[in-house]
């Protein structure tokens, strides 16, 4: 049953890949027919990534209530329903309302799972699970590009994926009696509050840690295409194809990343992968004219990125303990995807008014954070423990 479970989990992994490279596919020829600018696309991920932060943070209000096997059926179906209602929007402002659903299902699932997961499975599992949202992520482009070639256009993608999204949710529906309640792990009777929750010792440094990440890694997804054209004077078809090589590093980082992060520890993991980054970030940064030195940098940039992520989620309950986990990584959530949605823009409002060659620069300064960040909270841990131990 336990086998069974984690394969649900698998597939609710994909799902939850699927929706994050969609619209970024489909936007050239989705503003063209809605009459919309090209820069609107900013006004419908912000709203998105508003309704994620939102579900984030009641995720353990929501997970405490219903469960995390019924919170992933809700979120998923509304996820679904949202992107099936885009594929007959014909207006701007229906895409918008469209949007809101979409966070706030996007927001849910997410927090919920990795709660699950960092609980009841193992870290190679945690690596693993991610690595197939980086499956769905790489996967949802292709269609939305078979889509656009052909006569049913961005709608058609849209409804595909829905009905994708639908057929999940159909057997996360089914397996709800494998999501058995457990309470072994000591759950308080109550969610925590907002508050409550930032006044857990060390969790201020793995909330701005996340955030760095997060603005690290959306950062290198999305200039990684303008950089080969802008600094290195690679043609756009070929920049586009380029921009994948964020996406390969880190889903083949994920599953290799499986093998290993049992036998070293999610704290290893962490140091690993931020030196791993470095070697990319130096590579980006050599002052060379042939792009296919930072071809290796932006692959060594996504495998390195790849143990960090789910490492901080599994790692969650062990600092601050099983009973708080699902609040501190509801928050965690949050933070992670306020750093996705404001810090990339940020980026490119530098690189318009300056030059992308700031990129290395960029992604070494939220580099330096994470490390400084993740160290502290280790030491606050330390400090913790060792407090205990002398109380005893």
């Amino acid at each position: 049953m336990a086998s069974l479970l984690l394969a649900v989990i698998y597939l609710a992994f994909i799902s939850l890949g699927l929706p994050d490279s969609l619209l970024g596919s489909a936007w050239p020829a989705m503003h063209v027919d809605l009459g919309a600018p090209l820069s609107a696309m900013g006004i419908v991920s912000m709203i998105i990534a508003a309704g994620t932060v939102v579900s984030s943070l009641f995720s353990d209000f929501l997970t405490r209530k219903l469960g995390t096997g019924l919170v992933t059926v809700i979120s998923i179906l509304l996820t679904a329903g949202a992107m099936l209602g885009f594929s007959f929007a014909r207006t701007f402002w229906l895409l918008c309302v469209l949007a809101v659903p979409y966070g706030l299902g996007a927001g849910g699932v997410d927090a919920a799972l990795n709660n699950y997961v960092a609980l009841h499975y193992k870290a190679r599992h945690m690596s693993w699970l991610h690595c197939f949202w980086g499956a769905g992520a790489l996967v949802s482009p292709f269609i939305m590009g078979a889509a656009l070639a052909g006569e049913s256009g961005w709608p058609g993608g849209y409804s595909l994926v829905s009905y994708i999204q639908f057929g999940i949710t159909a057997l996360i529906l089914f397996s709800l009696p494998l999501w058995k309640k457990r309470t072994a792990e000591g759950k308080a009777e109550k969610p925590l509050t907002l508050p409550q929750t930032l006044r857990l010792k060390g969790v201020a440094f793995i909330l701005i840690a996340f955030f760095c990440y997060s603005a690290l890694e959306a950062t290198s997804m999305q200039w990684a295409s303008s950089y080969f054209t802008e600094h290195k004077g690679v043609g756009t078809e070929i920049a586009a194809m380029l921009g994948s090589l964020f996406y390969i590093g880190i889903t083949a980082g994920r599953f290799l990343g499986g093998f290993v992060s049992e036998k070293l520890g999610d704290r290893r993991l962490i140091r690993i992968g931020i030196c791993i980054i470095a070697v990319g970030i130096v590579l980006l940064a050599l002052p060379v004219r042939s792009y296919a030195v930072s071809i290796a940098g932006f692959l060594v940039v996504g495998f390195g990125c790849a143990p960090i992520y789910p490492a901080i989620i599994h790692s969650t309950p062990f600092n601050f303990g099983a009973e708080n986990s699902q609040a501190v990584i509801g928050v965690e959530m949050a933070f992670a995807y306020i750093g996705t949605t404001f810090m990339p823009p940020l980026f490119g409002l530098i690189a318009q008014y300056t030059d992308i060659a700031w990129l290395p620069l960029w992604l070494a300064l939220f580099g330096v954070f994470l490390l400084c960040m993740t160290e502290l909270l280790n030491r606050s841990h330390r400090q913790q423990t060792d407090l205990t131990a002398g109380n005893n």
